[in-house]
């Protein structure tokens, strides 16, 4: 059996690193409010993995949270306010996929698309088949 494929990224300072083991699930793509604000982009893309599959790494060590809601916490680093993700009460840590140093990876072509309404109109979001 192959080794699975490990990808890394960060925060835009350097403080909180992180290893993730693939495979990766088919992530997606997401358009409502809290994802707007949290990301400060219209659109955010994540990459939701295991818990047990992502490591930190950085000399900060885990993210910084904001309790965002009943089931899950947003991810950021407390130096530079860089956002990561967010970590579900349920044993799931989703990444932004902006937060990984290499993002070109087939694996990380989102599938699906969430909360299409709150995009503006003019924002076209498009998920190849």
């Amino acid at each position: 059996m192959a080794n699975p494929r490990v990808y890394e990224g960060g925060c835009l300072c350097g403080a909180i690193r992180f290893v993730a083991t693939g495979p990766i699930p088919r992530p997606h793509t997401c358009s409502c409010r809290m994802c707007q604000r949290h990301s400060g982009a219209l659109t955010a893309v994540w990459v939701e993995l295991p818990a047990d599959r992502v490591r930190w790494t950085g000399p900060g060590g885990a993210p910084a949270t904001y309790r965002s809601s009943e089931a899950s916490s947003r991810a950021f680093c407390p130096a530079c306010g860089s956002s990561l993700g967010a970590m579900d009460d349920h044993p799931v840590v989703a990444l932004l996929l902006g937060a990984f140093d290499k993002g070109h990876y087939k694996e990380f072509a989102p599938g699906a698309h969430s909360y299409v309404t709150p995009r503006p109109k003019w924002w076209k979001v498009h998920i190849a088949s």
